[in-house]
């Protein structure tokens, strides 16, 4: 079992920043690929970011320059930079792993806005 919880979440104006962390308890060991989603209000969960094992980071082409992933293997602590947010960037953010076997598990999603 893999434990993910986010923080980091909150409200802020366009062409703000926030930075969200998510660590990782339990069978940390398991994990393959971790990763960032979101989901606006109606429309469906979307990739933000992706780290494999391998430490290759892929971003969605809308947050292509204004968002960073990193990692912090010592903490087991992922994270995530938000820079020149956007009001589409409002979004419940959740924080995933995938393990090994495929398997993929869920922070427990936290809320960003960014007000106009």
């Amino acid at each position: 079992q893999v434990q993910l919880v986010e923080s980091g979440g909150g409200l802020v104006q366009a062409g703000g920043s926030l930075r969200l962390s998510c660590a990782a308890s339990g069978s940390s060991f398991s994990i393959n690929t971790m990763g960032w989603y979101r989901q606006a209000p109606g429309k469906q969960r979307e990739s933000v970011a992706t780290i494999s094992s391998g430490a290759t980071i892929n971003y969605a082409d809308s947050v292509k320059g204004r968002f960073t992933a990193s990692i912090d293997n010592a903490k087991n602590t992922v994270y995530l930079q938000m820079n020149s947010l956007k009001p589409e960037d409002t979004a419940v953010y959740y924080c995933s792993a995938r393990s090994v076997s495929g398997f993929r598990y869920w922070g427990q999603g936290t809320q960003v806005t960014v007000s106009s």
